[in-house]
């Protein structure tokens, strides 16, 4: 009986069915014929040549079943990442499968596993220092950005950086903040759902929410002024901003607009920052409001006072060479006292020394009514009114105001390694009225010239017996900075390239030499040549190049531990340093009498302020 032409055709089917399961069933078989998770065949290990430790058998919980975390170990250098599942199955990445059928039902090895044995000690030993010494490189990159991040904002904003990460206020209102970022999101999607046809009600709605949102944070700065249905605004707008998400838009066009958004709110940020470091240095230059009253009640009580003219005796001392002459420029009552009250304090014969303040003429008076009615260890003090002296002795192109010391930041480019990032120096200086000390004191051989932001923790005796040679101004070499890395700066003028700068702060001057060497007539020869403009700025900034060049070859470099310098924008001096030094110099903005100090160096200060006056506590002068 021949077949029909349906059994002709089930019998090509029946056997491409055959295959098709049995192309199903080989695989499954393969499957079902792995080792369970958790183990590694003997045979398979020597196959992948890689070492894989044991796990770490982890006995389930009473209360059911919580997962636990194993130390990672190290395979042949290699931290593997190994966690505990359940508490029962171990899993290693990349080296293992699952070894579960799709019925979710672990199949029978055929090899028996292998051990599960516990970790030598000297494993788990090295499991944890390699651990701790991730986690210290971790540590230290981290570091490493910050310290970056940290040199980057001080080259552009000074030591505004440092004392505003000190300062820094944590961020409390998290419902502004999610009102902006809303807003943003919003303001990159309007532009786009605005195109949309047929979405003129959505796009209604969100111009709406984002007025909303506008008027809200214009009267509200903090989470404390928003009004009471702000949380049904906040809820409006993640409504309004999933429907825009749902809608098909051009991504690149949102991209742009949240880009554009970013760059509007870097600058704003970049804009702050600079207005922020200008009024942080505006309040580092300028008097305290405290200070300015303490200043003012002393000149009242100046000029309500009986006379307060030095004896005969004191005003021998300040002419006579023998004794140990102090120059100290200052327009602050309470620097000057501190720098005289630890000078004499740390001298072994307080009596031999005399301390000429020169001032302005609107602090003149409060110093004098100050210094002559607190003594200081019979030391003798002579106040000068500079601005009268200039006029009297002085020729006509000269500065007539008075000028303390000068603080430049320095930025070095090496040219030899250009890929080297720029270094950042705090210079500081001879201001111009410097220059006119020899012309002032004609009597005198030599003095020692102490700036207003000193500290005097030594005797300084051993200055007056410096054989200086031919020299004219003992001072601490700063060999960061070298006048052919700011040749820039100094002009035409002929000069060594390899000489060092100088720090003032603690510094002996030998008058004769000076008078000897010309110093002042090739300063005023200089300020000429330099000096096209009349304006305070410009005057200033010469006085960089005209220190450095009025006493090129003329330095004799004194011992570096004579001064400390940097405790005015410094965080990172030893303490044990600072105590063990011969002087600290408060270089910097950061002045230990501002709010601005550093606290950790005002102590050093505080310790020579005189206390328990009754204008300082009229004025509440409390630095």
């Amino acid at each position: 009986m021949k077949p029909t032409p349906s059994q002709r055709r089930r019998g090509p089917r029946a056997a491409l069915l055959a295959l098709v399961l049995c192309s199903l069933l080989v695989p499954l078989a393969f499957i079902f014929d792995r080792a369970p998770s958790g183990y590694v065949t003997t045979d398979e290990r020597r196959r992948q040549e890689v070492f894989v430790p044991s796990f770490v058998h982890v006995e389930p919980s009473k209360g059911g079943g919580g997962g636990g975390a194993v130390d990672p170990v190290p395979v042949h250098g290699v931290i593997q990442e190994k966690k505990i599942s359940n508490g029962s199955t171990g899993v290693l990445r990349q080296h293992e499968q699952t070894g579960r059928n799709s019925s979710g039902v672990s199949a029978k090895p055929k090899v028996p596993p292998v051990p599960r044995t516990e970790p030598p000690k000297a494993v788990n030993e090295s499991t944890q220092r390699t651990s701790e010494v991730s986690n210290a490189r971790k540590r230290r990159g981290a570091k490493a950005d910050e310290v970056e991040n940290a040199k980057a904002c001080q080259l552009e904003f000074g030591s505004y950086c440092l004392w505003s990460t000190e300062h820094k206020v944590i961020m409390k209102d998290s419902v502004v903040k999610r009102l902006k970022d809303q807003l943003f999101v919003a303001r990159s999607y309007y532009p786009s759902i605005a195109k949309l046809q047929g979405q003129e009600v959505l796009t209604q709605e969100m111009k709406q929410n984002i007025q909303d949102h506008e008027r809200v944070l214009s009267a509200s700065a903090v989470d404390a002024d928003l009004p009471s249905f702000i949380n049904k605004k906040i809820e409006q707008m993640d409504h309004t901003i999933a429907r825009a998400k749902s809608c098909t838009v051009e991504c690149h066009n949102v991209v742009r607009k949240l880009r554009q958004i970013l760059d509007m709110t870097d600058d704003e940020a970049h804009f702050h920052m600079k207005q922020s470091a200008f009024l942080y240095n505006l309040g580092a230059q300028t008097l305290p409001k405290t200070h300015h009253c303490f200043s003012m009640r002393l000149t009242l009580e100046y000029f309500k006072s009986p006379s307060l003219d030095s004896d005969v005796s004191l005003a021998r001392k300040f002419k006579t060479p023998n004794h140990r002459h102090y120059v100290i420029l200052s327009k602050n009552v309470l620097a000057a006292s501190v720098v005289i009250n630890s000078t004499v304090i740390s001298s072994k014969e307080p009596g031999n020394n005399v301390f000429h303040i020169l001032t302005d003429a609107q602090n003149f008076y409060g110093m004098k009514y100050w210094f002559a009615r607190n003594s200081y260890k019979k030391a003798a003090i002579h106040v000068v009114n500079y601005e009268e002296m200039i006029l009297e002795k002085l020729p006509k192109f000269s500065p007539r105001e008075l000028y303390l010391s000068e603080e430049f930041r320095v930025f070095i480019r090496s040219t030899e390694r250009p890929t080297e990032k720029t270094r950042m120096e705090y210079l500081s200086l001879f201001s111009h009225s410097h220059f006119f000390i020899p012309e002032i004191f004609k009597d005198l051989k030599k003095v020692v010239v102490l700036d207003d932001d000193v500290v005097i923790q030594g005797d300084l005796s051993f200055l007056w017996n410096l054989d200086m040679g031919d020299k004219v101004n003992g001072a601490v070499e700063f060999c960061g900075v070298r006048l052919g890395q700011v040749r820039s700066l100094l002009g035409k003028t002929n000069y060594d390239p390899k000489s060092c700068a100088w720090m003032s702060g603690v510094n002996v001057i030998n008058l004769d030499k000076w008078r000897k060497h010309k110093v002042t007539e090739n300063y005023l020869m200089l300020l000429k040549q330099q000096v096209k403009n009349n304006d305070e700025v410009s005057l200033r900034e010469s006085a960089f190049s005209l220190s450095l060049l009025s006493f090129q070859h003329l330095i004799y470099p004194l011992d570096k531990k004579l001064t400390l310098s940097g405790l005015g924008y410094d965080y990172g001096i030893d303490p044990e340093v600072a105590r063990s030094s011969a002087s600290l110099h408060y270089n910097g903005n950061m002045k230990p009498w501002l709010e601005l100090g550093i606290p950790d160096y005002k102590k050093y200060w505080r310790r020579f302020l005189t206390r328990e006056d009754r204008f300082m506590d009229e004025c509440n002068v409390n630095p």
